[in-house]
Formats: structure tokens, sequence, C-alpha cells
């Protein structure tokens, strides 16, 4: 089937042409004759490089034409970008909306095409977006992650919400191989497309004793090594001019490799060398240092420790063929694309802080599987499992090629998960009695699984008792409805029990602790937490010893929490030392941490101290300042004397700690220094920029007061 018979906008087809794509894959043909333009429902389920996103970008500019708007959902922030980046320069206009959880973005409604993750979407709803009913076509992408205890929860309530919203919403949904793809099509009302057809051949095997052994004959590895069979099998793709991705099961053992496989290669090349000179200009810290020495010769790591300019510098080089090598933790195989002539999956148990060293899903597998065979690129992709011993071989094969993948199952029945959907619903106005709310969970993927829903109504249950006795609901007969407060813990996206723990802290505090404050919010069901090694014990103990009196929470008389309170604590001394101005390369010592770590976990806070000092707003007013400028120290990584410089656009914390240093403390102190002096420190160009933001709200500031001295303007400038 040609591209020229397809009912696509001409600019789409010009452009699909001109990228070298004029006839469809088998895969996407079947989608067309399922009804891909006939608004059919599908479930995708085909290899990864099979054409899936094309299938959905037509499916999308055909909706577009009839005057249609697009909701393309992701799982990860990356991802959003990159397929924000794909679907642009097409003829359409594209947004993305990946940032804070209590705005309606009413202005991405201007577009055709949203991308958005799914978290953000339920934010939407739950903020009442009106473009969201304008929807007419919802692209899921990765659509087995409803299986993720994690994000299951939220992509399962986004698609039953969006349904009741627009009951002849159009759904295309894209997955990786499942063992159940019929009772998922069958929610969906969709018909079902599957497929093992990939553009390149996939050669998957287990590599023991030198050999890799496929399922039809063997093949010999040229030995470098005689240690690392990884090395090997790296250095071998390499030589036949292909790339390698290499699989590992930790971030050491991703640097271990990457270090071990940049000595090996030795590659050197002006192209590669300005990678390098990228990297070294943002290296703070040992890990961005050792990245860049190891791209220096051909090889990358990629974790999520890396900051996310480092990983981004490391996919562009591995895309344009730069980087030979790039070994990773899974992270990379949930999402990004970068495929490789030959993947080696190396590491197939995985630590399990509940059941020790445990073996990886075969789903999971199979993604990594996927990664290998570039289109055009590859006459072949190769998939190749290490075995330990010969006797191995035959496990790995029964173990992962030759497995079913597993099925999905929903997550939605845990507790955690239904006591902020409860609200949501109720809040939203999606349901307004219990008799409303137990018809909408019917809607559900689990009502869908498990038609007598007994579980789950008991969760349900429980949520109302505990959203009711928190007075985030008033139950009147059959009616249910949310409170101001409900209300506003449904809009800033935070965890029923995390606000009511924020709210009853508030209460019990009236002197204010920065430490207090982060303590408590790092305790939240929200907040990620770092793990407590045995050498941290003694150092938590002294600190609760020397700064007991900052503490809002005390150490726990249950033994069985006590590890809990160590890790929350922790996390909130290394944020304590974010906004103390430690630098990146202090703090990843410290904690054993990486810049990205840092990043996630500053981002993570930001939320909840925001959250935070909106509901001391309501319930704790003389709190409300302080938090709210702890909230601004985090987003910068300052303490409270540089709040006065970091509020000028293009001034963060190692500019506005420079010009303090100097004795420069406030916007009125800059001006009254001049441009000419300000340029010596901080450059012509960044000067510039502050001194015409600084004119502009002067002038607005003089038109705004009338006739006021240069004095008072300067004054009212400072305390705006």
């Amino acid at each position: 089937m040609r591209l020229s018979e397809l009912p696509i906008p001409e600019n789409l087809r010009y452009q699909l042409t001109t990228a070298g794509i004029i006839e469809l894959y088998p895969p996407q043909i079947e989608c067309v004759q399922k009804g891909l333009f006939e608004r059919e429902n599908l479930l995708i389920a085909i290899p990864t490089a099979s054409g899936k996103t094309l299938v959905a970008e037509m499916a999308m500019h055909h909706h577009i034409a009839d005057g249609g708007k697009c909701l393309y959902i992701v799982p990860l922030k990356a991802l959003a970008s990159e397929k924000y980046n794909e679907f642009g320069n097409k003829g359409v206009k594209v947004g993305i909306s990946t940032g804070d959880f209590d705005r309606r973005d009413d202005n991405l409604g201007k577009n055709d095409i949203i991308v958005a993750t799914s978290e953000k979407v339920d934010s939407l709803l739950r903020n009442n977006t009106p473009w969201l009913t304008n929807i007419t076509l919802l692209v899921i992408d990765e659509i087995h992650l409803i299986d993720s205890p994690d994000r299951g929860p939220t992509l399962e309530m986004v698609i039953a919400k969006m349904r009741y919203k627009n009951p002849f919403l159009h759904i295309i949904a894209l997955s990786a191989t499942i063992g159940n793809t019929q009772i998922l099509a069958d929610w969906l009302n969709a018909k079902l497309i599957t497929s093992n057809w990939r553009p390149v051949d996939l050669h998957e095997g287990v590599f023991y004793g030198n050999v890799i052994h496929f399922k039809h004959g063997e093949r010999s590895v040229k030995v470098v090594s005689r240690n690392y069979d990884d090395l090997n099998l790296c250095l071998d793709t390499i030589e036949e001019g292909g790339q390698c991705l290499v699989f590992v099961s930790s971030r050491k053992n991703a640097e271990a490799f990457a270090k071990r496989a940049a000595s090996a290669i030795k590659l050197k090349s002006s192209a590669l060398g300005e990678f390098v000179v990228r990297l070294e200009s943002i290296a703070d810290t040992e890990l961005d240092k050792t990245l860049a020495l190891c791209v220096s010769n051909g090889a990358a790591f990629h974790h999520a420790g890396l900051r996310r300019e480092a990983r981004a510098i490391v996919e562009e080089g591995f895309r344009k063929g730069l980087i030979k090598c790039i070994s990773s933790t899974p992270t990379l195989a949930a999402g990004l694309n970068l495929p490789a002539r030959r993947v080696v999956i190396r590491d197939y148990l995985r630590f399990s802080t509940a059941e020790g060293m445990q073996p990886i899903p075969v789903r999971e597998y199979h993604q990594m599987a996927g990664r290998a065979g570039r289109p055009h690129l590859d006459p072949y992709g190769e998939a190749v499992l290490i075995a330990k011993d010969e006797g191995m071989v035959e496990d790995l094969f029964d173990w992962y090629i030759n497995a079913l993948p597993e099925e999905v199952h929903s997550k939605l029945a845990e507790r955690s998960a239904l006591y902020t959907h409860v609200l949501s619903l109720i809040a939203a106005g999606f349901t307004q009695t219990c008799g409303e709310l137990a018809a909408f969970m019917e809607r559900t993927f689990y009502a869908h699984e498990h038609k007598k829903g007994r579980l789950i109504q008991r969760t349900v249950n429980a949520a109302l008792a505990f959203l009711a006795e928190s007075d985030m609901i008033v139950e009147v007969g059959e009616h249910i409805g949310a409170t101001e407060f409900g209300a506003v813990v449904s809009r800033l996206y935070i965890d029923p029990r995390s606000a009511e723990m924020i709210v009853r802290q508030l209460h019990a505090h009236s002197n204010y602790s920065d430490l207090g404050v982060l303590q408590l919010v790092c305790s939240t069901p929200d907040m990620p937490n770092l793990y407590v090694r045995n050498s941290d014990v003694g150092v938590l103990l002294r600190v609760i010893e020397k700064k007991g009196n900052l503490l809002w929470i005390d150490p726990p008389e249950d033994p069985d929490e006590i590890e809990t309170f160590y890790r929350s604590l922790k996390t909130a001394l290394l944020l304590s030392d974010w906004i103390d101005e430690l630098s990146d390369e202090k703090i990843c010592e410290r904690y054993s941490v990486g810049p990205g770590d840092i990043f996630g976990m500053v981002e993570n806070v930001n939320w909840l101290l925001h959250a935070s000092s909106e509901l001391a707003r309501m319930f704790k007013p003389s709190l409300r300042p302080s938090t709210r400028e702890l909230e601004i120290c985090m987003r910068y990584g300052i303490r409270r004397e540089l709040l006065p410089l970091v509020k000028l656009r293009g001034v963060g914390r190692v500019r506005a700690r420079r010009l303090y240093n100097l004795g420069i403390t406030t916007p009125e102190a800059i001006l009254n220094a001049g441009i000419e002096e300000i340029s010596r420190f901080l450059g012509r160009g960044i000067s510039e920029q502050i001194f015409e933001q600084l004119t502009t709200k002067k002038r607005t500031k003089k038109t705004e007061s009338g006739d006021l001295s240069d004095e008072q303007q300067s004054s009212l400038l400072y305390f705006g």
C-alpha cells in the first residue's frame, strides 16, 4: 500500500515522501484495513521500529483535516519532548504540556496536537481544562504501562475519564507485545493489530564460550578480553561498523563498563571532540567528568543519575554514529528511540529490596531486545544474552527468547492509588453520588478484568471514609461533594494522605523551621526518598541530637518504622544542603547520588513545597510567607539573602552569589553600580538583559505611582 493512496493531507504526504517513506509496512497496512481512517479504535501491539508512531501521526493529521484535535499521551517527560520535536514542522500546530500540575494551560487548546504525560493530563482533567472536551483522537503510547504500580492507575483513570468526557472519542493505543492484548482491546472497544514483523530482522541468541548460540546456527566472536564477555561482544559489533547497547543492572555497572569500553575502543575524531567539549562545559561533578572522558574515546553510560543535558548530548552523539557504545540501566529501553546493531542484555537479574536478586520480566527483555537493528542502516539486529555457564544457554532461551511476555493487569485497587483518584472524581464533578462513583468505577480496566469488583469497592469505601474524616469531602445521604480543602488538594495534584499530614503538622507547629518543613514534605507518600546505608545511621543520629529542636517529626517508637524515618530525614538533609548552596560535587559525594538525582529530588520537593504553601494559606497563614520563600530558595538552590537578586530573569544561584559577595545585594544596588561595573562580573550580554528588565520595571512603577523621587522609585522597585 503506497502513501499516495491514503487520505492524508498533502503537506504530510510531502513531508513523509521527502523522508523516504513511500510504502507502508505490513502492520501499518493492517491498521488502515481495520479502520484507521474510519475512526475505529485500535490497539496496535507490534515490535519496536515497526511504525506505530507513523500510524498515529497519519490518524492525527486525518482528524485535524476534519477539524479535530488530538491528545498524545506518553509516560515520560523525555519522551514527550522527543514526540513534540518529531510531530513539529509538518503543517500543524503542536503543543507540549509536562509542567505545573495546578495550571489549566488554556492556551494549549490553540494547538492541533497536544503531547503530555498521563500525570499532566490527569491534572488538566482535575482543573476542568475546557479544551479537553474538544479532543477527538486520543493516542496512548506505551499503554502496557497500565500494569505499572506507579503510573498504571493514573493512566487507567485518564483513559476512563477521557472516554466519559468525550463519548465519541477515537482511541489509538500503542503497545509493546503483551500476553493478554485481547482483554485490553475489549476494554477499549478496539480492534487488535498484532504482528511479529520488523523492518530489520532480529536475531536473538545467548553468548557462551566465545560463541553466540542462535536458534538456527552459531556465530563466533573474536576474543579481545579474556575476562569480559560483554566487552568482546561490543568490540565485535564496532569492528563490523555497527553500534552497541549494553544493558546492565545498576548505575555503577553502567559506569564501569563504559570505562572499560572506552579504554578498548580509543576512538578519536574532531566531531566527537565537539561533544566532549559540550559535556565538559557542564561538568560539575566527578560523574560528569568521567562521562566526558569516556565519550572522548567513543563510549558512554546513560542513567537517571546524569543531568538531563548530559543524557541529551549522549543520545545525540549516539544517533549521529559518533558514540559507538552506550551502557545503560533499563531506563533507556523504556521509550527513547536509540536503536543499535547489537543489544547486549548482560544482567537479567535485578536486586529487589524485598526479595533479593530476581529475574527481569520477559516484557522488559523484549523492550531491550527491540532496540536491536537500525532501519535503513543495519542489515540485521542482534539481541544477545550472556550465560554464566553452559547449562544456562538453554535456560535463557526458555526464560526469555522463547517465552511469552507477561500479561498486564490493572493496579487500580491499590489503596495508595485510589485515595487520590476517588477524590479527583468527586472534586472534578465526574461523580456526585455514591451510585455514580460506583458506576464510574465500572468503566475502569480493573472492573473489566474483575466483573464482581468487590475488592475495589472495599478500597473505595476506605478512601471515602478517610476523605470524610479528613474534611476533604462531605456526604449527605447518597450525595457526596468536595469541600474547599478537598477541591484544593485535588487541583494541587497531591495524595490526600500527604495533604492531611501537611495540614496536621502545620497546625501542630508555631515555630517555623526550614528543616522541619523539608522533613515533613519528605515524609509524605508523594516524595521518593534516598536509601539509607548502615554508615548513614550514625550521621543521622548526630543530626537528631544537634538539630532535634528544628525537626517537626520525632523518631518513631516502632522499630519497623525507623528506616522510613531515616530515609525521609536523609532526603531532607540533602535538600537542606542544596539551599545552603553546597556544590553539586559535594552533595553527590556526601549522599552518593548523581546530579540527575539532585535535579529529580528538587523537582519533586518543589511541587510539595508549593502545595504546602497553598495549604498554609488556608490553614496557617502565619507560616505561609516562610514556606513560600523556602519554595523559591529550593527552586534556585539559594539562601534567603539571594531572593531579591534571583527575581531577575537570567540571574541564578551562581550569578546571584557572585553579585552578593561583591556587595551588590539588591536590584537597587545593581542600578547604582551601573552597567559597565556589572558587565565586568557577568559579561556584557547578560548585563544588558538585566538592565533592560530593571529600567522597564522602573518606568512601569513610575507610571503606576505618580511623582515619586528617584530614591522612592528604587525602593519601590526593590520591595515590589
